[in-house]
């Protein structure tokens, strides 16, 4: 695989990162969401008298409780991919090279603050973020 192909790949790879962190607070709503309809089941409010409608509700809560699990599997499998790419890129020796990666693919900033907050320009966060990319292991 030739470098530039092999550089766009490890960029999808961190980029993951940021798809992960969208991914979970979505998934942290929707159970925000199924809590307070466990709390609250839906009334129905059209005017007309109605018996009290309350049944046993054993089944609907068995049911909330199954698609809570699967939302809370789902958030543990965006934490790991959080995870492990924050221990690839800790694994690297270069400072320098790490902070780029952090501020870019975890901390979602663009190249201009990049290259203020390291006091650098903007090509030479460039350059070092080019490195960086060589050096990061998949």
């Amino acid at each position: 695989m030739d470098v530039k192909k092999e550089n766009e790949a490890k960029k999808e790879y961190l980029m993951r990162y940021r798809d992960a962190v969208r991914s979970e607070k979505q998934i942290e709503e929707e159970i925000t969401r199924l809590r307070l309809d466990t709390m609250m089941p839906a009334v129905v409010n059209d005017g007309m008298p109605h018996g009290s409608g309350i049944g046993d509700l054993s089944g609907y809560a068995a049911a909330m409780d199954r698609l809570m699990n699967d939302l809370k599997e789902q958030l543990e499998k965006r934490i790991t991919i959080r995870r492990e790419i924050t221990q690839k890129i800790e694994k690297m020796p270069n400072e320098t090279e790490k902070m780029v990666l952090r501020y870019r693919y975890i901390h979602l900033l663009k190249w201009e603050e990049i290259a203020v907050k390291m006091c650098y320009s903007w090509k030479g966060i460039h350059k070092v973020h080019g490195r960086a990319l060589q050096h990061f292991k998949m």
